[in-house]
């Protein structure tokens, strides 16, 4: 069974989306629709601006976006998945590619998602940091013993968990995780505390919007951040992508889980490899490749 995957914040890079743009004739289209759309022309970013543009939230979400739910338009008849998810932003990316929201909805709905996270990050500096060679166990008990905000974000891959909060927290349990015998805990260069509780003015701004928007059944299950399980449901759907700004990513479970009910292959759309890395690490016998 194939499942198609789709990357989230992180995986930008300067050019991303250039040769689809300047290949076909379909890409180029939406492009410009997503330029209209946003009121700027994203795409001179995307292909000529610095890695300081891509950085900022408001750029790099529908950044990710356009670059996979584009590549997935563009294959057609090709892109028959058994099942699909996405890590984080990605998840936005795989309901608009299985069907769930048109493009133009599913990129203003990420528009407001990004418009809302810098907000949030602007509001309380936050950040986030890379524990590794630890298992999930041991990270959230040392997360729990951390006065202020500190909890698990995104479960990567076994031994790589990422934890978010406030600068002190983090910094305490960075720490402590060293102590405890880490390889690493490794602050990181983002934004905020995404995927913690101090996104939540951003979930509730973008609740707003979800909950205006209209969802379809998707062509296939996805598996969702927040539960690692597969959903066809579009009101289970919806509860699930408003839940997931402040719940952690689920991303090891979710590659286990796909690879328990079938999954033999998967093709991550979009920039970077970085899904391929740890989708090989989870399950060595899927079989992955990646287009951008």
């Amino acid at each position: 069974m194939k499942a198609f995957v789709f990357p989230g914040q992180g995986a930008q890079f300067v050019g991303m989306g250039k040769d689809l743009y300047e290949s076909n004739a379909e890409a180029r289209e939406m492009f410009e629709k997503a330029n209209e759309v946003l009121g700027f022309r994203i795409t001179d970013l995307m292909f000529n601006g610095t890695e300081d543009d891509l950085k900022q939230t408001k750029v790099t979400q529908p950044a990710v976006f356009l670059h996979s739910v584009i590549l997935a338009k563009t294959l057609g008849d090709d892109f028959k998945p058994d099942m699909v998810a996405g890590h984080s932003l990605g998840e936005f990316s795989a309901l608009v590619a299985a069907g769930v929201l048109p493009f133009e909805q599913g990129l203003k709905l990420v528009e407001t998602r990004a418009l809302a996270m810098q907000k949030a990050c602007e509001a309380t500096p936050s950040t986030m940091a890379a524990i590794i060679g630890m298992d999930d166990a041991k990270v959230e008990e040392i997360c729990a013993s951390i006065d202020g905000v500190c909890v698990p974000a995104n479960y990567n891959s076994p031994g790589q968990v990422v934890i978010s909060g406030s600068f002190e927290a983090i910094e305490e349990a960075c720490a402590k995780f060293k102590e405890a015998g880490a390889r690493r805990a490794l602050p990181l260069k983002v934004g905020g505390a995404f995927h913690s509780p101090l996104m939540e003015p951003a979930r509730e701004e973008l609740a707003k919007a979800i909950h205006e928007a209209n969802f379809s059944e998707p062509i296939c299950p996805i598996y969702q951040d927040v539960d690692a399980k597969p959903h066809t449901n579009p009101e289970e759907i919806k509860e699930n992508l408003i839940k997931q700004l402040t719940a952690p990513v689920r991303w090891s479970h979710i590659v286990a889980n796909m690879a328990a009910d079938g999954m033999t292959e998967a093709v991550e759309l979009g920039p970077g490899k970085v899904l391929q890395g740890l989708i090989g690490r989870t399950c060595k016998e899927v079989a992955v490749s990646g287009m951008q």
